[in-house]
């Protein structure tokens, strides 16, 4: 697939990165909101810049690769969707479910793909923990933890601003990396029930940062605490901060009737894998998912997928479901309601051990 990049602020260098070495993916356009963002990378990479409405509708691009700020994931998407181009977006899916909804009446209407991040999930930690599962190795799983415990991002992100805007926090940013790593582990989420606090007003980009001495207003609540119910009647709880300075705690864990499952930062697409019994862990070696991936893997995947008449792994359906679930979370830390969650998933195909997302 020929990819037109929509968006060349910080995510992208990760996906400049992996690109190369995707076979089946071709960088032949890019396009930024900031010209200057976009020219940088039009120079490093041998490709034209154009601007945005020129890309939408440019005949030579098959997919765009949406890395915009999440406020214009929507409309963009919407836009690329009729102007006749695939697309695979970055997280979060939206910033409403009327956005999520119109994103999905659009991808019907064009008959086209819609892919979202995070792909992490296809690389060995999240797979080899899956594979685990499924193996028997931990009886039936009854539980799991999933901590993100961070201060924030303004010590060290170049434009923070958008973290603590409506459609940032630590649930629409980090979230999607964990609930979508505990939905391909254990399933759809059935309902949630969550807490939530936000014990500042602003926030102040430190010494030393990018934007030092800038203050953000927080529009969001930056610490939310939340139990799942899953479809297969196991239970999570997921707790994450922008307001917590240090932790011990894990990343995942998964716990079954016959032992527990340590899962690596689902941030990350590899990590240590361990198996515990009699209150000890083991590592294990890696037995699932793409080795040495990067981000772009789950949009290759896409392009694999279309060629084949298959499934994608990183769905349309998948990002649907994960964005409610993360929308229902928040509806119950303000209700103080137990929420059910409306949409369904199945769970993406396994991702073999291998190399290439190009050909499993």
């Amino acid at each position: 697939m020929r990819v037109g990049l929509l968006g060349a602020g910080n995510i992208s260098r990760q996906y400049l990165e992996a690109l190369p070495r995707l076979s089946n993916l071709s960088l032949v356009a890019v396009a930024d909101a900031l010209e200057a963002n976009a020219a940088a990378v039009g120079e490093s990479h041998g490709v034209p810049v154009r601007s945005v409405e020129d890309l939408l509708t440019s005949d030579d691009v098959d997919v765009i690769l949406n890395l915009t700020t999440p406020q214009a994931h929507a409309p963009l998407t919407i836009a690329a969707l009729q102007a006749g181009k695939h697309v695979y977006l970055e997280k979060p899916f939206a910033t409403s479910l009327a956005e999520a909804d119109a994103m999905v009446a659009a991808a019907k209407a064009a008959d086209r793909r819609v892919g979202s991040a995070p792909d992490t999930v296809l690389g060995t930690g999240t797979q080899t923990a899956r594979a685990l599962i499924e193996r028997g190795d931990i009886g039936q799983p009854v539980a799991a933890t999933a901590f993100m415990l961070s201060a924030g991002h303004e010590s060290w992100h170049p434009n923070p601003a958008f973290y603590y805007a409506v459609g940032g926090g630590p649930l629409l940013d980090m979230g999607p990396y964990y609930v979508t790593s505990l939905v391909t582990m254990l399933g759809a989420v059935e309902s949630v029930a969550a807490m939530s606090v936000s014990p500042h007003e602003s926030r102040v980009a430190p010494v030393g940062a990018p934007r030092a001495g800038e203050v953000f207003p927080v529009e969001v609540q930056t610490t939310v605490s939340t139990l799942l119910r899953h479809t297969n009647g196991a239970v999570s709880t997921l707790v994450v901060s922008f307001d917590v300075v240090a932790s011990t705690l894990p990343r995942i864990e998964v716990y079954g009737t016959e032992g527990s499952i340590s899962v690596p930062d689902p941030n990350t697409f590899d990590g240590e894998v361990s198996l515990g019994r009699k209150r000890t862990f083991e590592p294990v070696e890696n037995i699932a998912g793409y080795r040495g991936a990067g981000r772009g893997y789950g949009l290759a995947d896409l392009a694999r997928a279309h060629e084949a008449g298959e499934p994608h792994r990183a769905s349309l359906e998948l990002g649907y479901h994960v964005y409610e679930v993360l929308e229902r979370i928040l509806e119950s830390a303000a209700t103080g309601a137990v929420v059910p969650v409306r949409s369904r998933c199945e769970r993406p195909q396994p991702v073999p051990l291998g190399d290439d997302p190009a050909t499993a």
